[in-house]
């Protein structure tokens, strides 16, 4: 076969990048796909006010909820009181304050777990014992250790993040290849070089998964203990709501919850796309 006649047919056998040739596609595809999600949020709060304007009763009674237009002018009047943003600042500093240790001793007390068999025979039972008691369980325990509240509240937080953290982090380290190991070893590396060369990169996909779970459940349980025993934050401040019989604020810090839940998971997703950058890709629009 000659040159003029191979080359046409290795062309038509290659399929071109897909790099190249989806990209204007995969655009489209992600521009739809906010679309669509944009939609459907704006179909589910027409929905709302449809049902509830119209003092609904089927399964549900929304006769009994407040209107997105009741809603949004509670939602307006708290945006221009001091007291909105002082309960904001507080849940912020708690959720940061109790995620951030969790994180910390999470990640170093599963990697340690997860490379050590006498730690691993000692404290890891204890940590498969208290992992499935709730952390807002731990809110009369908390009660009586802490002399204040907000420490707490600070506590309760940690331990809603520290076992997602601290069993996300070992499975990744015990689920690492063992060659990674050995060839380091063969090169001439110690245990400092595995750990640093090996563990750590190898096992950040699995740490990061760990800590968008951790802070989704921290949210849950920081709201949970405010409103038990704070005296501020957004969760207090919604039961005091209820309390007095005031739904469309109960409603603005339902909201408040989650878009703050919602922007902290995703600035720590974030971080991990970025720290973990060397990691292939699947594109939105091809999910």
């Amino acid at each position: 076969m000659s040159a003029t006649t191979a080359a046409p047919l290795a062309a038509a056998v290659v399929p071109e990048s897909p790099a190249v040739v989806s990209r204007p596609h995969r655009r489209r595809g992600a521009w739809r796909s906010r679309a669509v999600r944009s939609v459907s949020i704006i179909a589910a709060i027409g929905l709302w006010q449809l049902l509830t304007a119209n003092n609904v009763r089927a399964w549900v009674r929304f006769d009994t909820l407040p209107t997105v237009t009741e809603i949004v002018r509670a939602f307006r009047h708290q945006l221009g009181t001091d007291e909105f943003y002082l309960d904001l600042g507080q849940s912020l500093i708690r959720i940061l304050s109790g995620f951030g240790l969790a994180a910390a001793l999470g990640v170093s007390l599963g990697v340690a777990l997860g490379r050590s068999r006498w730690l691993a025979d000692t404290v890891g039972p204890l940590t498969e014992l208290a992992r499935p008691i709730p952390a807002i369980a731990i809110v009369p325990v908390a009660i009586l250790l802490f002399p204040d509240d907000e420490a707490g509240i600070v506590f309760i937080t940690f331990l809603a993040a520290f076992f997602p953290v601290l069993v996300s982090t070992r499975h990744a380290v015990r689920a690492l290849p063992t060659i990674w190991e050995d060839s380091v070893r063969t090169l001439g590396g110690n245990r400092w070089d595995v750990l640093f060369r090996v563990v750590l990169p190898g096992s950040l996909p699995g740490v990061f998964s760990g800590l968008s779970v951790g802070i989704g459940v921290a949210w849950i349980c920081v709201v949970s203990a405010e409103m038990i025993s704070g005296r501020l934050g957004v969760g207090y401040r919604t039961w005091q709501a209820y309390t007095i019989v005031d739904y469309p604020r109960v409603f603005v810090g339902i909201i408040t919850i989650g878009v703050l839940g919602y922007s902290t998971s995703a600035a720590v997703e974030f971080i991990g796309r970025r720290v973990t950058h060397w990691l292939p890709r699947i594109p939105e629009a091809a999910k």
